[in-house]
């Protein structure tokens, strides 16, 4: 602070004019409080009050913010366009000088000074040293990585301690977390869940301002892990199968498929192009990450085919005789199960898998075979030859 006035006395004159700070003589400046933690978008109250020996009168009065550079003129800030539209003084010219300053940014951490010119050339004075105004913005704090059923404190961080009592409100996703507010700035989630998997961010209750989103990764083990099947209907040989392994897990898992107690493949994805019959049977897949692993349910694949491998087998085996019992069985593969009927020469002689002679004769002599038919084709075996002794 100083003041410059033009008294009779020369000593008094030096004094005034090398700065004098705080209270000298009935001039002074005084701040309430000296230092202010201001949350940014905020509006700040910068109080303060001034005296100066009586028989002075008020011409101008301002705020200025530094550096204070001797010989250099203060700027008022009502003047400059960065202030001019947020600053409003509301004291007066007699004792009061308090200040608001509206939508205060980062760059607005400076120390401001009142200033005030009396009508007397010499009776300048600025309340040095001024208000220190430190604007912060928020920022959440929290661990990058964590395992299911823990507790996790998430804390909602400032650069300088708020000098207006702050609560503290918090929101996931940008949805309000039903309303919570914690007053020491911290957020704590006991025994967390999957669901607790999101972006989290802080703001003061009363302001505008919201901190940046932090995400919080909630690692799992694989849970819900099922099959699914491509085409879902009817199967047939030939066609193009894929079987997709949906799981839940944090990180994703890595996927193994499973056909008996057969690994068969890899990846969350199992394609089988053109399928056989072989493809046919349960398959299951295995889902597993670092924090453990889980088995779907098996799911059946049933290929549906025309009969194949289509054969008789003659018992008994050896020489017939006229009078034995004879048996035929049609052998034969297929999916649905294949009708069968039995023919000599052109003639159909029989139906189903086994055709049976009892006490043979010589006029069942010739030859036999077997036709093998389902909805997906038909299939005739070769010819067996009955020779009666």
């Amino acid at each position: 602070m100083s003041v410059r006035m033009a008294p009779p006395l020369p000593l008094i004159l030096l004094l005034m004019i090398s700065g004098v700070s705080g209270y000298y003589w009935g001039w002074s400046v005084s701040y309430s409080p000296s230092h202010i933690c201001a949350l940014k978008d905020s509006t700040v109250i910068m109080r303060c009050t001034y005296t100066y020996p009586t028989g002075y009168k008020i011409k101008k009065v301002f705020w200025t913010k530094g550096p204070i550079k001797e010989g250099v003129e203060l700027l008022d800030l009502s003047n400059d366009p960065e202030y001019s539209q947020r600053l409003q003084y509301l004291g007066d010219k007699q004792q009061n000088c308090t200040v608001r300053l509206s939508h205060v940014t980062l760059k607005d951490s400076h120390m401001y000074y009142f200033r005030f010119i009396t009508d007397d050339p010499g009776g300048k004075w600025t309340g040095a040293p001024g208000v220190t105004l430190n604007v912060t913005d928020l920022q959440v704090e929290s661990p990058k990585r964590v395992t299911e059923g823990d507790s996790v404190t998430l804390r909602c961080k400032s650069s300088c301690a708020l000098t207006d009592r702050a609560t503290f409100i918090w929101s996931r996703n940008s949805q309000p977390l039903t309303e919570r507010r914690d007053r020491n700035n911290e957020l704590l989630l006991q025994s967390v869940r999957r669901e607790d998997s999101g972006r989290y961010s802080c703001a003061v209750d009363g302001h505008t301002h919201i901190s940046p989103a932090v995400q919080l990764n909630v690692m799992y083990p694989p849970k819900s892990v099922s099959v699914s099947i491509s085409p879902s209907g009817v199967i047939v040989e030939g066609d193009s199968v894929t079987l997709n392994c949906i799981s839940d897990s944090n990180p994703p898992a890595e996927i193994s498929w499973i056909k008996g107690g057969t690994i068969v493949g890899s990846g969350r994805i199992y394609n089988i192009s053109k399928i056989s019959s072989d493809g046919s049977g349960e398959y299951k897949c295995k889902s597993i990450n670092e924090y453990g692993e889980k088995y779907s349910d098996n799911v059946t694949l049933n290929v549906m085919y025309p009969p194949k491998n289509v054969s008789v087998s003659i018992s008994p085996s050896g020489v017939i005789v006229e009078g034995d019992s004879v048996t035929l069985n049609c052998i034969s593969d297929s999916n649905p199960h294949a009708e069968i009927s039995w023919i000599k020469g052109g003639t159909i002689v029989g139906s189903g898998r086994i055709f049976s002679i009892s006490k043979i004769s010589s006029d069942d002599s010739g030859e036999y075979k077997c036709k093998s038919i389902n909805e997906y084709g038909e299939k005739y075996s070769d010819n067996v030859t009955l020779n009666i002794m």
